[in-house]
């Protein structure tokens, strides 16, 4: 089986109170702990917009830390779509959309 065949890409747009508490950067660091990549940025609408890319397991673990957030925030919906997977090495934080 092709290595990249077990990598999937997922898209998720977080909404609620996730701007100015941190979200992004926690995202970073659990993504970092996790060994996904990716990135996250804030989106003029007040959400948060994050793509994750790894292992299947490891993407869900990480889209399951989406809909809790980091302390001080308070995720109100997830909407999670399927992305192509385009081989980033890292987990980045990214300018407003």
């Amino acid at each position: 089986m092709n290595p990249r065949e077990s990598i999937v890409r997922r898209r998720a747009v977080v909404t609620g109170m996730v701007q100015g508490v941190g979200f992004r950067w926690s995202a970073r660091e659990q993504a970092h702990r996790l060994g996904v990549t990716g990135w996250a940025r804030n989106r003029v609408d007040g959400s948060v917009e994050v793509e994750v890319e790894g292992e299947p397991a490891s993407v869900e673990r990480m889209v399951a830390w989406l809909r809790s957030g980091p302390p001080g925030s308070a995720v109100d919906d997830v909407r999670v779509s399927d992305a192509q997977p385009d081989g980033d090495d890292a987990f980045r934080i990214r300018q407003t959309e």
